[in-house]
């Protein structure tokens, strides 16, 4: 392991070769310079963790040498000695950016703790540093994979608007990602510290979706035995993401429009209004325009939420991008299963080109990891993504059609999880109401 490295900088001889001596005892690699110049210099060609320097010196003192150090953009840490006549200097350094002080005559157990502490700040820092790129690495617009054109058509409008506060809405089929994007436009928009609030619009009843969006007062109605902050409220500050936005009932619509107008919501049973200040992202995998034109959206509403429409591509019209998914998919599968997997068959590749992923990308990641699991090698076989697949008792085609590649899913959904439809609506990424709509069809 690097000793930390130490820049200690005195006109006192003695007490450069002091301080050598002990930190060097203490397992760390000093550099001594004799003033203020010669340490400046240093700094242009050498990095420190930690510098310790006299505040009074001939020619160039401590402080020219702390903002020379803070000119080099370094994570040093500056530890002033000064003496007791100069205290004020010392407090005024610190607000200017040192990191600590100590005042002469000090004790060299003193000097060990400072340079401790320095180093522990040090090392804390960077490791918020690393933890944050790495957050960001995971909520970011980094997880949303894709070379293809239309994807990146759609980081590039994204990125532009993540940091305004206006209304975006998400277009596009059931796993595409619409929530990925909407975390990520969360991320890099000035709202991050806040809280970001999802909430699938068709997953909860109506008759209780306008308490859980706005709350409600104790005894509001049967059963509300105690206040309730709703989902506006716990979005304060932050970002509220409503998904599935086109299966909200008229009636909701009028409310929620109001709120956006009124930047205020009234929780069922209340007076007066709460204030509220977040970001609202919407999503929906129904065309709008034509729901409005049904007259089962409000025009107004849908105006209010797409001041910034971005419309996410199914994947089957970002082919190209099906190998690079494939591949970072296995590897994230072969991490959670220790297992060694380095890749996809050349006949398993051809068949993903070619098949129509009515899930999108979800269907992609699932079948991607149920392969996984499988396969008895460290290839990914055709035969290991055909369980999913396989041909129903009387299909004769090798590419049947869209709506049978869907229908064989949600049975085999509804099978795996026992008939339980909220659950399988949940892997499907669509509402109850939309699979018992479909399912009625199969």
């Amino acid at each position: 392991m690097t000793p930390p490295r130490v820049l200690v900088v005195d006109n006192d001889t003695e007490m450069l070769a002091l301080l050598r001596r002990h930190l060097e005892a203490e397992g760390m690699a000093v550099v001594m310079s004799g003033g203020g110049k010669e340490a400046i210099r240093s700094l242009e060609d050498q990095d420190f963790d930690v510098i310790l320097t006299d505040i009074v010196m001939d020619e160039v003192g401590g402080l020219e040498v702390l903002a020379a150090a803070q000119r080099a953009h370094s994570p040093t840490r500056v530890i002033l000695m000064t003496a007791f006549g100069s205290l004020e200097t010392a407090i005024d350094a610190i607000r200017q950016g040192a990191y600590d002080y100590l005042t002469k005559p000090f004790k060299l157990a003193e000097v060990t703790l400072a340079v401790q502490r320095a180093l522990d700040d040090q090392r804390l820092r960077r490791e918020n540093q690393r933890l944050r790129a790495e957050v960001e690495r995971q909520q970011g617009f980094d997880r949303l994979l894709g070379r293809s054109r239309a994807m990146q058509a759609v980081l590039d409008q994204a990125r532009a608007v993540a940091d305004s506060d206006a209304s975006v809405l998400l277009l596009g089929e059931s796993g595409t990602g619409k929530e990925l994007v909407a975390q990520a436009l969360h991320w890099h928009s000035a709202r991050r510290s806040g809280p970001f609030v999802p909430v699938n619009c068709a997953a909860v009843p109506d008759t209780l979706l306008e308490s859980e969006l706005f709350g409600h007062e104790k005894g509001a109605f049967t059963g509300a035995q105690q206040k309730r902050a709703g989902l506006f409220a716990h979005a304060h500050g932050g970002t509220l993401f409503l998904d599935e936005i086109g299966d909200l009932a008229l009636a909701l619509q009028v409310k929620l429009l109001r709120a956006i107008q009124d930047k205020a919501v009234r929780p069922v049973g209340a007076t007066e209004a709460v204030r509220l200040d977040l970001r609202l992202i919407t999503a929906t995998n129904h065309d709008l325009a034509t729901l409005v034109r049904e007259g089962k959206f409000r025009e107004d509403l849908y105006y209010r939420l797409a001041v910034i429409p971005i419309r996410l591509p199914t994947l089957r019209e970002r082919p190209e991008d099906i190998p690079l998914l494939g591949e970072h998919f296995l590897r994230l599968a072969a991490t959670r299963l220790g297992k060694t997997l380095t890749g996809f068959a050349p006949d398993a590749a051809a068949w993903m080109l070619e098949h129509r992923w009515p899930g999108n990308v979800r269907e992609l990641e699932n079948l991607v990891e149920r392969a996984a699991v499988l396969a008895r090698g460290p290839v990914i076989a055709l035969a290991d993504l055909h369980t999913e697949f396989s041909l129903a008792p009387g299909a004769s085609s090798l590419r049947p059609t869209l709506d049978e590649m869907a229908g064989r899913y949600i049975r085999r959904v509804l099978e795996e999880v026992r008939g339980d439809k909220r659950a399988a609506a949940k892997i499907l990424g669509v509402s109850v109401r939309t699979l018992q709509r479909r399912f009625s069809d199969l």
